[in-house]
């Protein structure tokens, strides 16, 4: 249900130390601790970014994925927008670029993680 607004509207952004980010939302109807978070699979234009390269980073606070499966302090509450980044010399190329991202949660009450995906056109500016 919350699948279509996990990323942000147009986040889609370079970063000066050469990668890139977006905007994210939780895909689950109420706060979670980050160790509920499985995994953030992340896809550009078709291409899978490997998961040591993908950062999650809420109130100032970024973490590698596999620091989120032991926090248990900090918390991505519903609504709020956290960026992902992605270690990648250069960026994005300016103009258009489908991007698709993928968050596993671990709920308590399901014998599975489900995972949600959102995939949408985001642009980068020239």
């Amino acid at each position: 249900m919350y699948d279509k607004h996990i990323i942000y509207p147009d986040s889609l952004r370079n970063l000066d130390n050469g990668g890139f980010a977006l905007g994210v939302r939780l895909p689950y109807y109420r706060g979670q601790p980050l160790s509920v978070v499985e995994d953030i699979a992340v896809k550009v234009d078709g291409a899978a970014v490997p998961r040591d390269q993908v950062r999650f980073s809420v109130r100032g606070k970024t973490f590698t994925l596999d620091q989120l499966e032991e926090n248990t302090a900090e918390r991505w509450e519903f609504g709020e927008v956290a960026d992902v980044s992605v270690v990648q010399a250069g960026g994005l190329a300016a103009g258009a670029h489908e991007v698709e991202v993928g968050v596993q949660l671990r709920i308590s009450y399901l014998p599975w993680s489900p995972v949600t995906t959102c995939k949408r056109t985001e642009t980068i500016a020239a």
